[in-house]
């Protein structure tokens, strides 16, 4: 892993304006998000539902349009890439989706699923293109009759297989796995964790992997990004920041892990009511209105992302919460 950032975004924002046949408020889904990623890492992006991290991993894609901000990838801006140019940076930046089951097209065979991205960057031969696929298969262990059957005919493990493996067949560098195993039973999702941290070791892939399963960031992870409403909350080393969470929100998301020693002794911090609706955000810190230690000054300006030890970064004004 070298020292350059692979990914860095910068300023990152994303409203979502009504339609044209509504007249709801703009929807502040992101807000000034900044972050990088080295080559070789997996970064986590933890947080509620409504938090902003699959808006956050489709729009360093460029699935969905940033409002403002850089993305910067390999050095490259592609923010400001045309469609030509977009298309062939998209070989190389992949995405899996989170539902194997409305991802994978009922008519179409897991072949042409597969192939489906390499005719579009028209890459190889009809036969290199199978080979491709088949090798692709069998990556994520499924086997090489599932090229010519469809996607009903499998379960949704091997779905989420297959979705793995379309984003194999362009050997991308980057992938967003956008919460990969949350719709699978619990009896699968160890499965799928453990080939995708296999197979992003054996291919020295950089991922950003978007969960609310903080055991499962902790496990696949080597950087954590906290996110709340929209923001960053804290961003510290996995390891740095299971042992030692800084924000209050981080604190009250860990204390809600279960632990496996039933005579370990658990000091729950509940949340006191719902996140609040991105059309309308609290003032300064939009953490404030569920926060235990907010004081008066904290609806005054939004908290800076600063720096409490190397690595590690927290939006929190007070340094006296021990």
């Amino acid at each position: 892993m070298d020292g350059a950032p692979f990914l860095s975004v910068k300023n990152l924002t994303k409203h979502f304006a009504p339609t044209a046949f509504s007249r709801g408020p703009i929807v502040r889904a992101l807000e000034d998000i900044s972050f990088e990623v080295r080559r070789g890492q997996v970064v986590g992006l933890v947080g509620e539902s409504g938090s902003g991290k699959t808006t956050i991993g489709r729009s360093v894609l460029r699935l969905i349009e940033p409002t403002s901000g850089q993305i910067s990838y390999g050095g490259t801006e592609i923010t400001r890439l045309g469609a030509a140019q977009l298309r062939r940076q998209r070989r190389k930046m992949q995405y899996i989706f989170q539902d194997p089951f409305a991802s994978l097209s009922p008519r179409m065979t897991i072949g042409q699923i597969l192939t489906e991205g390499l005719d579009i960057q028209g890459i190889g031969r009809k036969s290199e293109r199978r080979a491709k696929a088949e090798n692709a298969l069998a990556a994520v262990e499924l086997p090489v009759d599932a090229y010519d059957r469809y996607a009903h005919e499998f379960s949704g493990g091997q779905r989420q297989r297959i979705g793995i493996a379309r984003a194999l067949t362009l050997e991308p560098e980057f992938i967003v796995a956008d919460e990969p195993v949350s719709a699978l039973d619990v009896s699968i999702q160890a499965q799928i964790i453990n080939l995708l941290r296999d197979l992003q070791l054996r291919l020295g892939l950089t991922m950003l992997f978007i969960s609310h399963d903080l055991a499962v960031v902790e496990y696949i992870c080597d950087t954590v990004i906290v996110l709340y409403l929209g923001r960053i909350m804290e961003v510290a080393p996995a390891a740095e920041l299971y042992a030692r969470p800084q924000h209050p929100y981080t604190r009250a998301l860990l204390s809600a892990i279960p632990s496996l020693d039933p005579l370990a002794r658990q000091d729950r911090q509940v949340l006191k009511g719902d996140i609040p609706s991105p059309a309308n955000p609290p003032s300064g810190c939009v953490f404030r209105t569920r926060c235990p230690f907010a004081l008066e000054a904290c609806a005054g300006a939004v908290p800076p992302l600063r720096a409490t030890a190397e690595g590690h970064l927290k939006a929190c004004i007070r340094d006296d919460i021990a």
